[in-house]
């Protein structure tokens, strides 16, 4: 696979779009921005990028919190590590892991603010990091003891969509009721490359460009849907397609936690504005598999993952931190014991987790009850009841 280029370049607008280059012949004989523009802040080297349109963005950005930031990407990298060990343990069903998309998710959600809403599919897990929830309440659905395990109305971050790309419609549906309220907030939606070819997503996208709804599609492009590659989602950037809807979209280096938060401050405002939806297309790439069932040897090279190492975001940011002396040697090492101590509690609260009651499948299946679940729950009754029998014998 050929890595697409990371300089920045100077904006240009197209219909409210950011406008694509001349496409070339790639992968499965689809056709490939060669050189799209690409939103960057900081280079894989950690190089600061000046960027006329969005350096206001964070321009007042602190080092403190460019080290939070960094404590952001580590953490949650820890979290999933551990998340994704416990799978192989046995503890967890499944797993979705973010290796990789650290920065997308750190970026964009660090650009929310406490009354934004936010509609995650399922590995958007540094983004709850950022909206205030456990990582530990993360588990439990994987786990297989709950639906969800927190209260979407407590962080504004709703539960995690297992079905691909409906919670589009959601945020939209939301958004347009928050735009009725005449609420200063806005909404945020995340989803996958391979989501975007979903038709709940075109509607998503018809729906809020009508209707000029306070929405933000966050696009995590990291050019695999299961075994699928981008080339055989779309003849042109993802971004692009923002076009054809009558809304901006924009792509940005998906490993730039600076850039990330740039673009979605930008994006948010605009639709806190009353200026209407944004396509944020974060070009980044999954580093492991799509889920811990998943093995990504079968269908990718692996020296595309090796080019895409060199771009790490949480190394990024680290030699842009050292570089600049905004941090030393004694931080990184209070941030690894910190790390130490979240991959115990996460272990720790998984094996902790109790399990569910059996007979709460059978609760608000009707509202007013039903005589066939009334059945179904007698035959589960004396099908639990024989495994106590088969003991006493």
């Amino acid at each position: 696979m050929t890595v697409e280029s990371t300089a920045a370049r100077t904006s240009r607008r197209s219909a409210g779009s950011k406008a694509g280059t001349t496409g070339t012949k790639s992968r499965g004989g689809a056709r490939k921005s060669a050189d799209p523009e690409l939103v960057q802040l900081l280079t894989p080297e950690g190089k600061r990028v000046k960027n006329a349109e969005y350096d206001k963005y964070v321009a007042g950005i602190t080092p403190e919190e460019l080290r939070g930031l960094y404590r952001d990407m580590v953490l949650t990298r820890r979290f999933d590590a551990e998340a994704t060990a416990l799978q192989r343990q046995g503890e967890l069903g499944l797993w979705a892991s973010l290796l990789g998309q650290e920065a997308a998710q750190i970026g964009s959600g660090r650009a929310t603010r406490e009354d934004d809403y936010v509609f995650p599919t399922y590995r958007e897990h540094g983004v709850a990091w950022c909206r205030g929830v456990d990582p530990t309440n993360l588990l439990g659905m994987f786990r297989g003891v709950n639906n969800g395990g927190w209260d979407p109305n407590s962080n504004n971050f709703q539960l995690y969509t297992i079905v691909i790309g409906s919670q589009t419609l959601h945020a939209t549906g939301y958004a347009m009721g928050i735009a009725k309220d005449g609420a200063d907030s806005a909404v945020i939606a995340y989803f996958g490359d391979g989501a975007s070819s979903q038709g709940d997503v075109a509607e998503s996208f018809t729906f809020s460009a009508v209707y000029n709804a306070p929405v933000v599609f966050f696009c995590q492009n990291n050019q695999w849907a299961i075994s699928e590659p981008t080339e055989k989602q779309t003849r042109v950037p993802l971004y692009q397609r923002a076009q054809g809807f009558g809304f901006p979209g924009v792509r940005v280096d998906g490993n730039d936690v600076l850039a990330c938060l740039a673009v979605t401050k930008w994006a948010l405002e605009r639709a806190r504005g009353g200026e209407g939806p944004t396509l944020v297309e974060a070009y980044t790439y999954r580093m492991g598999a799509h889920t811990t069932s998943d093995d990504p040897t079968r269908y990718r090279h692996d020296d595309e993952r090796v080019a895409w190492e060199a771009k790490d975001p949480i190394l990024r940011l680290r030699r842009y931190l050292e570089a600049a002396n905004h941090a030393d040697e004694g931080f990184f090492a209070e941030l690894e014991a910190e790390s130490e101590a979240l991959g115990k509690r996460v272990r720790e609260a998984v094996r902790a987790m109790p399990d569910p009651d059996h007979f709460a499948i059978f609760e608000n299946v009707y509202a007013d009850g039903h005589a066939l679940v009334d059945e179904e729950r007698a035959q589960f009754a004396a099908y639990q009841a024989s495994f106590a029998d088969a003991e006493g014998v």
